[in-house]
């Protein structure tokens, strides 16, 4: 009871503030030490957040564990084969694939005419007088597990009976409604011709940056189907493949290059038949700089407060030492250690807290900023830098235990001077 009388009691607080005003330009140096760790702790590890939610922003809609693989041309000669030789995928592959490397979640071949494919132009689309050219998928439902597709207007994606019957409908972008309708239209049901074909409607997919790195304008249209309209047979331009969430996705994709190299037989030391890109060991190499990030911030934040509190325990030893003629009096007039003990830690909690809650302010600014500044930059992944409350107040609760801690060496350096050597103090 007497201690919370103490810590509650307005002389009490006099005499801290009083005490804090005596060494105004001291104080304010210390604290900055303090101020200046948790503010480098709450950037840090919130640009480092910021980095990570960004990733996560243009990748939602894509598996983080799939990958993307295609065939280049040899650079070794193998097996009777010269160099410069272009491996070809077939559908048959895919097959081969999931049997041999049982990481594999999902595996959904892929063709396509216009960007990124050796199989052709952009394919002419019509809608009556309207003509346009637009890049066209052929996909299985398998893709869609793997690149979320937002489909809306009602409709929705190909399915199995679609590619078992071979049916020419489509799912078109955004922007290839708008080209092709009118606003007021509703394209899901309607016929448009590609390269003089006839396809429905049955989907409008919203635009999805980095969800398979498609644009707003494309057209997907059953596999199958592409295959019979564009003769391309058992031909596929690439693989797009998800591993299951425990797998280790840099291994998966050693495996399955090594498959496609024995089937295509190609030298297993050839680094460059077969292209790739695996998502999962990006979004690996951006989760470990953030944590890392979040590790430094943590590291360099704790141990910049861990000197300021020091400083603070200093110029609370120099305050004790200056006022040891006013501590004698109070020791005399009936002041108990406990008293003055709790008076000299209170001070130091204080002044740890202060600068600990500044620090948080400023730092809350400064990620408030970046955000402001970066979050209209589409081509930028970086997005809501922000620290979980927990952790920020993880932070205030150790700075107050250092400070407690760090309180006492001077407290202790207090109730050790006898009132009767104090008084004697000039």
């Amino acid at each position: 009871m007497n201690s919370l009388k103490t810590i509650f009691d307005h002389d009490t607080w006099q005499e801290i503030f009083g005490s804090i005003a005596k060494n105004k330009t001291r104080t304010v140096v210390t604290v900055i030490g303090v101020l200046w760790g948790i503010f480098i702790y709450i950037t840090l590890s919130g640009s480092a957040k910021g980095l990570d939610n960004g990733f996560n922003r243009e990748f939602k809609d894509m598996a983080m564990n799939s990958m993307f693989v295609w065939p280049q041309s040899t650079s070794i000669p193998y097996g009777g084969f010269k160099i410069g030789r272009s491996p070809r995928l077939t559908i048959h592959n895919a097959s081969v694939l999931k049997e041999q490397v049982p990481e594999i979640q999902y595996i959904a071949p892929r063709n396509a005419r216009g960007v990124r494919s050796n199989l052709g132009p952009a394919a002419s689309v019509v809608y009556r007088d309207v003509l346009r050219t637009y890049n066209i998928y052929g996909d299985y439902p398998e893709y869609s597990k793997i690149s979320t597709k937002k489909i809306y207007k009602g409709g929705r994606f190909f399915n199995n009976a679609d590619i078992t019957n071979k049916r020419k409908v489509c799912v078109i972008g955004e922007r290839t409604q708008k080209e092709l309708f009118q606003e007021e239209d509703n394209p899901v049901g309607k016929f448009i011709r590609i390269d003089n074909v006839y396809f429905q409607v049955i989907g409008v997919h919203k635009f999805n940056p980095g969800g398979g790195f498609e644009t707003d304008g494309d057209i997907f249209i059953p596999f199958d189907t592409f295959r019979n309209l564009y003769n391309t047979g058992d031909l596929v331009n690439w693989f797009v493949i998800a591993a299951y969430d425990n797998a280790d996705v840099i291994a998966v994709e050693k495996k399955v290059k090594n498959v496609l190299k024995k089937i295509h037989k190609v030298s297993p030391d050839d680094q460059r038949a077969f292209g790739s890109f695996n998502l999962g060991e990006v979004f690996n190499r951006i989760k470990g700089f953030a944590d890392g990030m979040t590790f430094l911030s943590l590291v360099v934040g704790m141990a910049t407060i861990f000197a300021g509190v020091i400083g603070i325990g200093n110029i609370l030893l120099i305050s004790v030492k200056e006022r040891t003629n006013e501590l004698g009096v109070r020791r005399a007039l009936g002041a108990t250690p406990g008293e003055v003990r709790i008076q000299i830690v209170l001070e130091s909690v204080f002044l740890t807290l202060i600068a600990g809650i500044l620090g948080i302010i400023l730092g809350a600014v400064a990620l408030a900023t970046i955000n402001f500044f970066t979050q209209d930059l589409a081509d930028f992944p970086y997005t809501n830098p922000t620290v979980p409350t927990q952790l920020v107040l993880g932070a205030l609760l150790i700075m107050t235990v250092m400070g407690t801690l760090i309180g006492l060496i001077p407290a202790q350096r207090a109730i050790s001077i006898k009132p009767i050597d104090a008084l004697r103090e000039e």
